[in-house]
C-alpha cells in the first residue's frame, strides 16, 4: 500500500461515520413522516422498539456477561439511570421540535454541542481551556445572546438538546459501558415508564398510533432499528478512526438538519438567525482548527 493511500480499515471507518451521521442528519425527515402522532407517544414506542432491538443484538452478540457485569457494579449501574433520563429527555425534546416545525433549533443545538462539551470539561472535569477554545465559546455565546435580545426569548430547544446530550456523553465517559450494553440497559430502564404511558393511552382510547395509517405504524415499529443503526455505525467508526478525525464528521448531522429546515420545510430564517448561526459557525471553525493543531502537537 502506498504511503498516501488509506488503509481498508480507515476507508471502512469513513463509510461507517458517514452512515452514522447521515442517518442522524435525516432523522427529522423520519420523524416528520409520523406527523399527527404526539411526541410523547412516539417516544414511548421508540423506547420499547429500541429495547427489543437492543435485547436481540445483545443475544446475537452474546453480550449477556457484559450486561451482568454492569448490573453487579453500582459504579456502572447507577449512572445508567441518569444517562437513561438524559437521553430520554433529549429524544423527547427533539421529537417535540420536529413536531412543532422547529428543526432549525435542533440544528443549532447540535452545532453548539461540541462547545458545550468544552465547557463541561472545564467546569466538571477540571480541564484547562486553550485560548482558542475560550474564544470559540465566547463567540458562540455572543451569537445565542443576540438572539435572546432580538427575539426576547431563549432558544431553549437548542440549549436543552446541547446540554442533555453533552451531559449524557459526560456520564457515559465517567461510567463507561460498551455502546450496545449501555444502549440496551438505558432502554430497559425507560421501558416500564413507556409501557405504562402507552397502556394508559390505549385504556382511554386515545392512542394516535392505533388510529394511524399502516405506513405510519410501520415507521413506528422500525423506529427501534432507526435508533440503533446509527449508534452501531458510530461505534464501528470509532474503532477504526482517530478521535480527531471522527470529530470532523459530527457537523454533518446538524448541517443536514439545517438544509432540511430551510430548503425543505420552509422554516423562517431571519437576519437574527443568520447572525446567530454565523457566530456559531465561526466558533466551530476556531474549535476545529485548534483541535487539529492540538492533535498534531503544534
Amino acid at each position: 500500500m502506498s504511503r498516501g493511500e488509506a488503509s481498508p480499515d480507515t476507508s471502512a471507518g469513513v463509510l461507517y461515520a458517514l452512515g452514522a451521521y447521515g442517518m442522524w442528519g435525516v432523522a427529522p425527515a423520519y420523524w416528520k413522516a409520523l406527523d399527527g402522532i404526539p411526541a410523547p407517544e412516539i417516544l414511548a414506542h421508540r423506547v420499547l422498539w429500541s429495547m427489543l432491538v437492543g435485547v436481540l443484538l445483545v443475544v446475537a452478540t452474546r453480550a449477556q456477561p457484559q450486561i451482568r457485569a454492569v448490573l453487579r457494579s453500582r459504579r456502572h449501574a447507577l449512572p445508567l439511570l441518569l444517562s437513561a433520563a438524559l437521553i430520554g429527555t433529549n429524544w423527547l425534546v427533539f421529537l417535540y421540535a420536529v413536531e412543532t416545525d422547529r428543526v432549525l433549533d435542533t440544528s443549532l443545538g447540535y452545532y453548539i454541542n461540541p462547545l458545550i462539551n468544552v465547557v463541561f470539561g472545564t467546569w466538571l472535569l477540571g480541564e484547562r481551556l486553550r485560548p482558542a477554545q475560550i474564544a470559540a465559546v465566547l463567540l458562540a455565546a455572543v451569537g445565542v445572546g443576540q438572539m435572546v435580545v432580538a427575539l426576547g426569548t431563549l432558544p431553549w430547544i437548542a440549549l436543552v438538546l446541547a446540554t442533555t446530550f453533552g451531559l449524557y456523553g459526560l456520564v457515559r465517559k465517567l461510567a463507561p459501558a460498551a455502546p450496545l450494553v449501555g444502549f440496551s440497559l438505558e432502554t430497559v430502564l425507560l421501558a416500564p415508564v413507556a409501557a405504562v404511558f402507552l397502556y394508559g393511552l390505549h385504556a382511554a382510547g386515545e392512542s394516535a398510533v392505533a388510529e394511524a395509517s399502516v405506513r405510519s405504524q410501520v415507521f413506528v415499529v422500525c423506529s427501534g432499528f432507526f435508533t440503533a443503526a446509527p449508534l452501531l455505525c458510530f461505534n464501528s467508526a470509532a474503532k477504526r478512526l482517530r478521535l480527531s478525525t471522527l470529530g470532523l464528521f459530527q457537523f454533518i448531522a446538524p448541517s443536514m438538519a439545517f438544509l432540511l429546515a430551510v430548503a425543505v420545510y420552509d422554516e423562517p430564517f431571519t437576519r437574527v438567525h443568520g447572525v446567530t448561526f454565523a457566530c456559531v459557525w465561526g466558533a466551530l471553525a476556531i474549535y476545529v482548527i485548534d483541535s487539529a493543531r492540538a492533535a498534531r502537537g503544534t
